[in-house]
């Protein structure tokens, strides 16, 4: 049964007639069972083995490229956008056929998410970096109309396509009161006195009620959950993305959400939130390690008896499958001619196999690399 200091937030009826919804400030008073402290030491557990095996890939910055990617697909996907990884990395190849609109979405969260990692080494997580995060996020796309960049000035919603205020399943604070919540969220995000995967669950949480902007707010709120493991060195580089998870457990997802709102289950959001830590983590050691295992593999069938080229361009396969000739010549800086004598070489031996059509700029693709990244994921449950 919810107790009152629990309770996660009250209802505002506005002078419009509305009732919104507004967040207490976090933290809450937390009931510490002992099924919620066995699957923080689960998450703990297996977040700590990632960051181990990232800490001894031997070329982390290579293998990061297409996790990112497999996460802005995966993200995008949970907002109706239908571009694959495979279609996202083989035009990144300079190859592709899907229309460039949902391309273009999910580029942005590809470059969002990477500007929010380096910017993190001279501005901490803040309201102005999620301000920056947005204004990225909605660059030239769906959404573009909706300010990129700025706080909503104006009452948002959530519900069914063509639903009104009066029908919304949700509505979030008015924007007098969003602002003030958005401060006691940014003053929560640099508190240090819970344990981290319970300080993200709940400010994850948060964000999604605030619900700052006019659109892009599920997308932004992944993106701070990957730029927190970050910034409070959890993970040493973007390797967990649970996008995946909450795409596969979606009802799970908006259940929970609204578990808190409506009921103050916060050990309920707390358990599911950190079960998918655990789950995204395994299957990020388990993607890692096999494409390690392939390339160790590759390097063993083409040394000695290739070029330093073609060993080159087999470590570059980690970074993107997706590979033309005159794209490996400018990677890995030697001549067209030499670039392509090493490509032939790891066609030779069935690592690369071409997947163009046409005699003139062939691509070609590592597709065991791209198996491994495109598989489903398994989620054995917590």
């Amino acid at each position: 049964m919810t107790t009152p200091f629990q309770l996660p937030g009250r209802k505002l009826r506005t002078v419009e007639g509305y009732e919104a919804f507004v967040p207490s400030p976090l933290p809450p008073a937390l009931v510490w069972t002992p099924r919620l402290a066995a699957v923080l030491s689960d998450a703990d557990r297996a977040i700590g083995q990632l960051a181990g095996e990232g800490r001894r890939l031997p070329n982390p910055h290579l293998l990061i490229r297409p996790f990112i990617r497999r996460e802005a697909v995966l993200s995008s996907r949970i907002e109706g956008t239908q571009a694959t990884l495979g279609e996202l990395l083989a035009a990144e190849a300079g190859a592709g056929e899907r229309g460039p609109a949902d391309l273009r979405e999910v580029a942005n969260y590809v470059a969002a998410l990477e500007y929010g990692v380096e910017r993190l080494d001279t501005l901490p997580l803040s309201l102005r970096l999620v301000r920056e995060l947005h204004e990225r996020l909605l660059l030239q796309v769906r959404g573009g109309h909706a300010t990129p960049g700025e706080f909503r000035r104006s009452q948002n919603w959530i519900g069914a396509p063509g639903c009104t205020l009066a029908t919304a399943t949700y509505v979030p604070p008015p924007p007098a009161e969003m602002m003030a919540a958005l401060a006691a969220w940014e003053d929560f995000l640099h508190q240090t006195t819970l344990p981290p995967l319970v300080q993200v669950a709940l400010a994850h949480y948060q964000f999604e009620a605030i619900h700052p902007f006019l659109d892009g707010n599920g997308r932004v709120g992944r993106l701070l959950i990957t730029l927190f493991l970050v910034e409070r060195s959890i993970l040493p580089a973007p390797l967990l993305y649970l996008s995946a998870f909450f795409e596969i457990t979606r009802s799970d997802y908006y259940d929970r959400l609204r578990g808190v709102s409506e009921r103050g289950e916060w050990n309920e959001w707390l358990e599911y939130f950190l079960n998918g830590i655990a789950r995204q983590s395994e299957d990020a050691i388990n993607r890692a390690e096999r494409i390690n295992a392939a390339l160790g593999r590759w390097r063993v069938l083409v040394a000695g008896t290739a070029s330093k080229a073609a060993v080159q361009l087999v470590d570059l396969l980690a970074e993107n499958p997706f590979w033309t000739i005159k794209r490996a010549a400018v990677r890995l800086g030697v001549a067209y001619s030499t670039a392509q004598r090493a490509v032939e070489r790891l066609e030779a031996h069935s690592i690369l196999s071409k997947v163009s059509k046409g005699k003139r700029d062939r691509v070609f693709c590592a597709r065991e690399i791209l198996d491994i990244l495109e598989e489903p994921a398994s989620l054995r449950p917590g």
